[in-house]
């Protein structure tokens, strides 16, 4: 089977990788919708899950970007893409960055200055549904054999690995 870039990407190198792209990133992800979760049915009452949530925010923010400068650097310049479903995959991959930072700078002061904390609040809870959907959608589009949505192997890019069943 073929693969997408973003599917290449998590198998190269194994397991650092997984474990850079996928793992940490997914991880510190799924501790602030958990600490989201708390924050917003407490509202006044969160006290530690609040602060947790705040620094989750902004270490999950500042890791993807770092994520987002290393791949726009030295991975996708030289892509050749494996059609839609690789575009997909990988653009969404990377546009997690958007509500990501926005977050980390939202917990900084940066954004949302001159907004309640009601107001803050719900702009945090919409950040981190929109990363969620983005995420979600690349790794489906991820997972997907490139060939299904047009691309041909033997026409554009370098082929992907194949894998076969012994």
């Amino acid at each position: 089977m073929n693969m997408t870039h973003y599917m290449a990407l998590l198998a190269d190198n194994q397991p650092w990788n997984l474990i850079l792209y996928m793992v940490i990133p997914v991880g510190l992800a799924e501790a602030l919708v958990a600490t989201e979760f708390y924050t917003v049915f407490l509202r006044g009452k969160a006290g530690q899950w609040r602060v947790w949530n705040k620094y989750l925010g902004i270490v999950l923010g500042f890791y993807f970007l770092g994520i987002f400068l290393n791949l726009m650097i030295t991975t996708v310049p030289g892509i050749q893409w494996r059609g839609p479903a690789d575009i997909i995959a990988v653009g969404f991959y990377l546009s997690g960055v958007l509500p990501l930072f926005s977050i980390a700078l939202l917990e900084l002061g940066v954004l949302g200055k001159g907004k309640t904390e009601e107001e803050k609040m719900k702009l945090h809870f919409i950040l981190l549904t929109v990363f969620l959907i983005v995420a979600h959608i690349a790794m489906i589009f991820g997972m997907v054999d490139p060939a299904i949505m047009g691309w041909d192997p033997g026409t554009t890019g370098v082929p992907a690995p194949q894998h076969h069943n012994h």
